[in-house]
Parts: C-alpha cells; structure tokens; sequence
C-alpha cells in the first residue's frame, strides 16, 4: 500500500527484517507516482528475489476482451522485464463490464462459455509473464452454487496453463459466515495441491436491508481468530504452499497500528512454530520401519 499510514505501521517490521517477502498490487502504481519509500522496497524485495506480484484490474472473467485488457498486458510486460516477480497472480471473477460496474471482483457461474473466457484470459496472462500464474479465490458469492463450486471452477481454469492458486482464508472466512458453510468443509473444496500462497486478513461486518450481517473482505481490521487456528492445518493440506501474506489496506491504521503489528508476529509465530513442526516430523518419519 501507498498511503503514509501504511508506510509507519509497516516500518518496523521492514527495520528488524521481519518481513522475509512482499506483495506488490503493481497496477495499484500504474499511471500515479509511487513514493521513493515503496519504490526503494520494492527494488529491494525485487533485487533479493523476494517479491511477488499481484494485479487487480485485469478482470480475467469480463466476458468482452477490451482495449483495456490489452493495454494492461502490455503494461504488466514492461512491468515484468523491469522487475524480478517470483509469480503473478490475479483475482478469479470479473471487476468491468463498461458503465455497468466497476468495483470488487464478482463471480461468475461456470459454463462452457465462462470456462472458456477464463481460460483465454489466463493463456494470454501465462505468455507475457516469465513465471507462474495464478488466481485468488473470492470472498463475495452470489449464492450457495456460487459457494460451493468456486474450487472446481478455479481448478478447470488453472489446469491449460498449470497455474496456482493463491487462497485466501479470510475470503474462505467470509463465505463461511454469509452461507452458514463449515469453513473447513469449503477449504477442501479448492484444489490444495495447486495453493502456492496463502492469504491472511481482517475485514469488517455491514448490515443488509433485511437486517442480516454481512462479512466483507475490506481488509481493514484485526485477523480473525479462527484464521489462525486453521492456518496449521492449511498448511498441512497444501504441499506446494511456499508463502503466507498479511494483507492491510492503506488508510485504515488509525490506532491500529499495535494490533496490526501483534497480527503479523502471531502469523510468522505461528509459520514458523508449523514449519519446525513439519520438519521434525518429516525427519522422524525416515526413520520409522
């Protein structure tokens, strides 16, 4: 993130050398000017192979190719020569359809068509990128169809091109508590063998016209409890995982800064305490008969 309030909780973490890779929304910088702070940080993540790209505005499920998708491919191809991305990821869904909407990615239901939109779309991702491709799998859903058959979906997608998938458990969160769905039960509807990064965040609750609460993914509060919880056993599930990420947006640290920072040491403590874990495991397991 760009913002001011971004840059003071974050510094810290940056300082001691906490923060062991970043996340970078490069279109977020596309066309505005980036801050020497967030270009140093980036140059720097980029130069130590420690940097991973993530766009938002490509909208790989807009079902008319446009200019603007061809504008923003060849920008992400200057922006990939420029800088070393361990991958590129993009959100599942689309986020423009001309005047009618532009805002946060919306599902779409798998048909033939669909399949095949998303497919082109990724195809084209795959050949300006000299890395891995994935998706992130959405917070908001239309209805339970939408639920339960966003894993198949993405994994129908991703398979031409052998990408990965970037799970996101507070979206995994949000679903869980808008349909009523046992969160574990949605988790093993996603194909785990293709997870290559993990997603962690907070967000907020909004209260529908009917009176029913909502949960969003606006990534502008504390992580949920139960996420770490079942962050271990993600992990556990998700042989190719290689990256967990806190995700915070610029703008939303008014007193919060504390809280955000406890955030990021409980997730690398509870990381690291998993990965010690798994490593002793996988050792005394060659030595069982």
């Amino acid at each position: 993130m760009l913002e001011a309030d971004f840059a003071a909780a974050t510094q810290p973490l940056f300082a001691t050398g906490d923060v062991e890779v970043l996340e970078w929304s490069f279109d977020v910088g596309w066309g505005r000017s980036v801050p020497p702070w967030a270009e140093q940080l980036v140059s720097f993540y980029s130069q130590h192979q420690q940097l991973l790209g993530h766009g938002v505005s490509f909208s790989p499920l807009s079902a008319e190719w446009q200019t603007r998708q061809t504008d923003w491919l060849r920008q992400l191809g200057q922006e990939v020569a420029r800088r070393d991305y361990q991958h590129v990821s993009e959100h599942f869904g689309f986020m423009t359809a001309g005047d009618f909407h532009q805002s946060a990615p919306l599902p779409v239901p798998r048909t033939p068509a669909t399949l095949a939109i998303g497919r082109d779309r990724l195809a084209r991702l795959a050949d300006t990128c000299p890395c891995s491709v994935g998706l992130e799998n959405l917070a908001f859903a239309f209805g339970q169809r939408d639920v339960a058959s966003q894993g198949d979906f993405l994994d129908a997608l991703l398979e031409p091109v052998d990408g990965f998938l970037l799970l996101d458990l507070h979206n995994i969160y949000c679903q869980s508590c808008n349909f009523d769905v046992d969160p574990w039960s949605l988790i093993e509807s996603y194909p785990l063998d293709r997870v290559r990064e993990l997603h962690v965040s907070g967000g907020s609750w909004t209260e529908a016209r009917d009176g029913q609460a909502v949960r969003r993914d606006t990534h502008d509060g504390s992580v949920p409890a139960l996420l770490f919880e079942l962050l271990p056993r993600v992990l556990d599930r998700c042989p190719q995982v290689q990256y967990v990420i806190l995700e915070r947006l610029g703008g939303t640290f008014t007193n919060a800064e504390a809280e955000f920072q406890a955030d990021f040491r409980r997730l690398r403590h509870t990381v690291e305490t998993w990965g010690e874990w798994a490593t002793s495991s996988s050792a005394n397991s060659k030595h069982q008969p």
